[in-house]
């Protein structure tokens, strides 16, 4: 890490931390300038770390500036879910590529990724049914099987700091399901940022040296 990531990693800090009170206090405005800015300043860390791979932090830098792209469009006042959902897809993939590029794992250790990934999907399909939102089905599937691939292809990896970030952007997408479609639940909105933004942080200091 240099000197510079590690100052913009704590102005992403002191940013996140905004969005999280502006989530816990119901202050949009708050949130609407400290969640676009956290991802901004993340992808400023990754563009001057040191990183292990320069080609891995390519890709990651592509995956974030789409993830920026999902935080907007579901930020928006208006319903743009699919659209954060298309963006989040897309960064997904990046980061797929990216963590495929220097493998050094085994794929055996995706296996309880995918077991526990197709059980989560299976109940927010369920949710989806019983709310009435079948047009969302198939979005929602393709999702769930590119996210698993992402952190499959972490658990793969060899890096302990990209799986733990891994499964923690997984989580905050299970939790988004989980509320939208299944059971809100009060501490929803909180845990889902959260664990957030501790998984595309873990994911950016994965790059470095």
């Amino acid at each position: 890490m240099t000197a510079a990531a590690w100052v913009l990693l704590g102005l992403a800090a002191a940013f996140a931390l905004g969005n999280w009170a502006g989530v816990i206090c119901d202050d949009r405005r708050l949130v609407y300038v400290c969640k676009p800015a956290t991802l901004a300043l993340l992808i400023a860390v990754a563009l001057t770390l040191d990183p292990t791979h320069a080609d891995t932090r390519t890709w990651f830098v592509v995956a974030l500036v789409f993830s920026l792209a999902g935080d907007v469009f579901l930020m928006l006042p208006r319903d743009a879910f699919v659209a954060g959902l298309a963006s989040f897809l897309i960064g997904h993939l990046a980061y797929v590529v990216g963590l495929n590029l220097h493998s050094d794992g085994s794929w055996l250790l995706a296996i309880p990724v995918v077991i526990v990934a197709v059980l989560l999907g299976v109940r927010l399909v369920g949710g989806i049914r019983r709310n009435g939102h079948t047009g969302l089905l198939g979005p929602v599937v393709a999702y769930v099987v590119v996210i698993t691939a992402m952190v499959a292809s972490a658990a793969a990896s060899g890096n302990a700091i990209a799986l733990a970030g891994a499964v923690l952007f997984m989580v905050s997408d299970a939790l988004i399901g989980e509320t939208r479609f299944v059971v809100p639940r009060a501490w929803g909105p909180l845990a889902i940022i959260v664990t957030y933004h501790l998984g595309q942080a873990l994911l950016v200091l994965s790059l470095a040296r």
